[in-house]
């Protein structure tokens, strides 16, 4: 690559990470990219996890594993290295959170498999192509992030309630919301629930479990979709010996195309 010869976005944005002058949320970075949450665990528990994943198709769609100790992602962009490309990590040790680095190769292991998976900032742009409000963009902070009361479909030791982000719109924008991301089953789909939160065991809107409180209008309802957060609830609750995730809203972005993933 030439000195002259433009950077892609996305390309640029995993460098910035990797240089550590990107350690923020990624939402609306290199529009038109998709954007990636990440898992990473031991072998020994790659093939439970995956199952886990394939009977949670909601909150982890999985875009792309890797092969175990290869950091890179040849399916998800030019050059990948997960060990340095994602702007924050979260370091687990049986269920406790005890580190979020911005790199993580000097914990690196050869038994390590990465699951990356689809993210909802990926349909956030066509929401945005259709006129509806995404507050957090709008506000300029991390999509709010909550547990719930609604389990999830349980695979070897994983199991743990469903995490959902929420986006505040009017009644006719969240039918809308519906018919749009309906359309990207491989980032989270369709809406799990709208209206009151405490149905879904969230007592207070303004308090996320992860990611920043966001402004509910007069006249909104809270929109929850599922969410690739889900893991780090699931971490918690099964307590693994290791793993490895991105911090919340600070993704992997790739060098697919947000259209490509429509399903219709």
């Amino acid at each position: 690559m030439t000195a002259h010869t433009a950077i892609a976005p996305a390309y640029q944005a995993r460098l910035d990470a990797r240089a550590g002058r990107l350690s923020g949320p990624t939402a609306n970075l290199a529009p038109g990219n998709v954007q990636a949450n990440l898992a990473i665990l031991p072998r020994d528990l790659a093939a439970d996890f995956l199952r886990f994943c394939q009977r949670n198709p909601k909150p982890c769609p999985v875009l792309a594993v890797s092969e175990p100790g290869d950091p890179s992602l040849p399916d998800l962009g030019m050059d990948i290295d997960i060990r340095t490309d994602i702007p924050r990590y979260r370091v687990w040790h049986d269920g406790e959170l005890v580190a979020e680095p911005t790199d993580v190769r000097d914990i690196w292991r050869d038994d390590l498999v990465s699951f990356l998976i689809g993210c909802s900032f990926s349909f956030e742009e066509a929401m945005l192509d259709n006129g509806l409000p995404v507050r957090h963009i709008e506000q300029g902070c991390n999509v709010p992030m909550y547990r719930t009361n609604i389990a999830t479909r349980a695979a070897g030791p994983f199991s743990g309630p469903l995490v959902v982000s929420m986006r505040p719109m009017n009644a006719a924008d969240a039918i809308r919301a519906v018919q749009v991301t309906s359309r990207f089953p491989s980032v989270h789909g369709a809406p799990v629930h709208l209206g009151d939160p405490a149905l879904i065991g969230i007592q207070d809107i303004y308090r996320p479990d992860y990611g920043d409180p966001v402004e509910i209008k007069p006249g909104e309802m809270p929109v929850f979709w599922a969410c690739g957060v889900t893991p780090q609830s699931v971490v918690a609750a099964t307590r693994p010996p290791f793993c490895i995730t991105h911090a919340p809203g600070h993704m992997l972005v790739t060098d697919l195309i947000n259209s490509r993933l429509a399903a219709l």
